[in-house]
């Protein structure tokens, strides 16, 4: 297939060498991804961070299941962020969380299988629509799998972020008393699992971009003020790599409507 190129390329998301361990850290805050021993992996990584997805998939699964997060991660955001053709984007998540699915039986310990797996569902879910996948037991799903993840790595930020954004989906698409009943999602829950994300990873556009959707899902009006603030925040972010970019843009179109 032919891959989109990123839109925004720039030398300062390439991290040659040392560079990519030197900034691991703070590139990972938000997913807690251990930087990884094979070269080959590392290559996968870098090309992700830098934007070249179709080379951060092809390099990640030719080294095996050590290479998956790297190209699963690949996958799943040029999916959600730059695939215009709603089929091949269903085909690429749904391809993300069967190779999750196998992670978890083969490495149930790596959080990343978890959290990579509800990434997938829930981006499928918003494209096919979140009542029909809720209705497809989806929902079920995504929120075992957050879960997981928290269980295995309490600091994974963006798995918080996702679980708050679960709560707020299913509130806002079938209300705040069935979504409570059927599938356990609670308002304030969904809000202390957003701070809590902020707490962890304070330098993240997509945090402060989850957060105030969610505000508005859960609030509506009366949290709009700070949702406004919240994206504002976000795109004022000097990005360190193609992700955090991709989000800047989406909280100054954002900003912009």
């Amino acid at each position: 297939m032919a891959w989109k190129k990123f839109p925004y390329p720039d030398q300062a998301y390439a991290y040659p060498g040392v560079a990519l361990q030197k900034s691991w850290a703070r590139l990972h805050r938000g997913d807690c991804e251990p930087f990884p021993d094979d070269p080959k992996v590392q290559d996968a990584w870098r090309s992700y961070h830098a934007g070249d997805f179709g080379k951060a998939v092809e390099t990640g699964l030719g080294c095996g299941i050590t290479g998956y997060n790297a190209a699963n991660k690949a996958a799943a955001i040029y999916a959600n962020y730059l695939e215009t053709n709603d089929e091949r984007k269903c085909s690429l998540l749904l391809e993300v969380a069967r190779r999750c699915e196998e992670q978890q039986e083969k490495t149930p310990h790596d959080a990343n299988a978890w959290y990579l797996h509800a990434y997938a569902l829930g981006r499928h879910s918003q494209s096919i629509s979140v009542v029909k996948a809720l209705a497809q037991g989806l929902g079920g799903k995504i929120k075992h799998s957050l879960t997981q993840a928290l269980e295995i790595e309490p600091r994974h930020a963006d798995a918080h972020v996702a679980l708050g954004a679960y709560h707020a989906e299913v509130i806002d698409k079938v209300g705040s008393l069935v979504g409570g009943l059927t599938y356990g999602a609670k308002k304030s829950t969904g809000n202390e699992l957003l701070e809590a994300a902020l707490k962890l990873n304070p330098d993240s556009a997509i945090t402060r971009i989850e957060y105030a959707n969610a505000l508005v899902m859960m609030f509506g009006k009366a949290k709009m003020k700070e949702a406004e603030r919240l994206y504002r925040e976000a795109a004022a972010f000097a990005a360190r790599d193609a992700m955090e970019r991709l989000d800047v843009a989406v909280a100054k179109a954002e900003l912009a409507d």
